[in-house]
Order: structure tokens, then C-alpha cells, then sequence
């Protein structure tokens, strides 16, 4: 008796002992996977940019355009605290590794694959290519489109006339704009900071208002030299010789021409009888 309950006994530890091993590992099993999943969440969340590419891009562009020609003329160098600075620009590396092949053709400079289209070649960067973005130091410049009309180049199809003007939002704009020129170029600074202030607020923040009558962009951009305009000036450079060469030779044969019926009209009254 006493022996069958020392087996009964022991059976019965050796089943708890199991079921407690076999319900821990199932934990650690779940915690092990739990904590696999938050990994690859957590490392998801990381390469996402809430910044607009398409935005960044046209704010680049209007810098570019619309005060990098007067930046470069009064020889200023940016600060690098300031926001328009291109290093202030979370995808201008990738940006700089765009290679336009063709008219429906990009290039990526980092693998060299092709793409039909620059959306895609956008997508393959934000998929491929996210390491390479300096999220740690670059900002949004997005986030100046407020200030720098991004609107007119994004949709430039848009008839802007026809929205109304918020007079709360034209009033913030102005603000951001002027705080963005008093930061890049500090007042007093220097003649060439204090010139540049001055085109800032004329150029970009003027405009910002309900009252009508400012444009952006009042001071002009970078003049573009036209491929076409060029290839044209170059055929008509050649051309010219060729033209004068034949102005030449015409003349030279009207010339033999009126000489030889000159010799005939007068051989002809020689001819007639006195």
C-alpha cells in the first residue's frame, strides 16, 4: 500500500513537473515572439519621415531659383544654423543621386537600376535607400513652404486668384517669413546680410497678404541659357560665312552679267550703218 502510494506519488510530481515546463517554454515561446514583433515595429517606425518629398523638393527649388543667384552675386556664405541651408535638407543627398537618362528615363545613383519615372525612382529610395537619410541632423525644409509660396510650384496649374485669401494664415506666413529672413540674415550683420534681408522680405514676404497688389517672386529668378537658343546661335554662326560667300558670288556674276550687255549693246551700235 505504502508503495503504491509513493508511485502515485511520484507520478504525480513527474506530471506537474512536465505541465510547468511545457506551459514556461510555451511563455517564453510567446514573449520571444511578442518581443520579435515590437523589434520589427519599432524598427519600422524608425525609417518613417512624415516630410513631404514633393514639398521638400519645390522648396528647394525656390530657393534655388528665386534667391541662390542673389545669395551667390553678393558672394554671402548661409549659416549653416540656417534653415535654407542645403544640408538643412533631409533628402538632398538622394536628391543629388538622381540621374535623368532620358524623358521617361531616371537613374538611381546609388545601384544604377532604372526607372520609367521619377515618382518611382522616388519610391525606391523611400524602400531601398532610407538608411542613407540624415534624420538625425538634416530638417524638413517642407516645412518652410509656408514661407517660400511652395504652392505656385507644386500645382501650378492651380488658379490661385480664385481662392479665397485666409487672413489668419497670410498674417502667420508673414511672421514665419520674417523670423526665417532675421535668421539667416541677421540685420546688421554685415552690408552684403543686411542687402540680402532687405531682397528676402521683398521677395518672398511682401506677398503674404489679403490686401492684393504683391506678387512673389517680385525680383526676379535665375536666368536659364535655353539648349534651344544655344543650338541656334551656333547654326547661325556657321551659316553666316556660308550666306556672305553666296551674297558674293551672286553680285560677282550680276556684275559679269551687266558687263557682258554693256560689250553687246556696244558692239551693236558699231554695227549700225552711218
Amino acid at each position: 500500500m505504502d508503495r503504491t502510494r509513493a508511485t502515485l506519488l511520484y507520478m504525480f510530481l513527474c506530471i506537474a513537473l512536465f505541465g510547468r515546463g511545457t506551459i514556461t517554454q510555451g511563455n517564453q515561446d510567446t514573449e520571444g515572439y511578442t518581443a520579435k514583433r515590437t523589434q520589427k515595429q519599432e524598427e519600422q517606425h524608425t525609417h518613417e519621415v512624415h516630410c513631404s518629398r514633393e514639398r521638400s523638393r519645390a522648396a528647394w527649388k525656390i530657393i534655388e531659383e528665386y534667391l541662390k543667384p542673389f545669395v551667390e552675386r553678393e558672394k554671402h556664405e548661409i549659416s549653416r544654423n540656417c534653415r535654407l541651408h542645403p544640408e538643412n535638407d533631409i533628402f538632398r543627398d538622394q536628391e543629388q543621386h538622381k540621374i535623368p537618362v532620358d524623358i521617361n528615363e531616371w537613374r538611381c545613383g546609388y545601384c544604377n537600376k532604372i526607372f520609367e519615372a521619377e515618382k518611382f525612382l522616388d519610391q525606391h529610395f523611400d524602400s531601398r535607400h532610407y538608411d542613407l537619410l540624415n534624420v538625425s541632423h538634416s530638417k524638413c525644409l517642407a516645412d518652410l513652404c509656408g514661407a517660400l509660396h511652395c504652392d505656385l510650384v507644386v500645382d501650378s496649374n492651380s488658379k490661385s486668384s480664385k481662392i479665397k485669401c485666409n487672413t489668419a494664415a497670410a498674417a502667420r506666413n508673414h511672421h514665419f517669413c520674417e523670423s526665417l529672413a532675421n535668421s539667416c540674415f541677421a540685420v546688421n550683420h554685415s552690408p552684403s546680410a543686411n542687402r540680402l534681408h532687405e531682397l528676402f522680405l521683398r521677395q518672398f514676404c511682401d506677398a503674404h497678404t489679403c490686401s492684393g497688389g504683391r506678387k512673389p517672386f517680385s525680383r526676379g529668378r535665375r536666368k536659364h541659357s535655353s539648349i534651344l537658343y544655344l543650338a541656334i546661335s551656333i547654326l547661325t554662326l556657321m551659316l553666316l560665312p556660308v550666306f556672305y560667300v553666296i551674297v558674293y558670288l551672286y553680285q560677282r556674276e550680276n556684275r559679269k552679267g551687266t558687263q557682258v550687255l554693256k560689250r553687246v549693246s556696244q558692239l551693236g551700235q558699231k554695227a549700225k550703218p552711218s
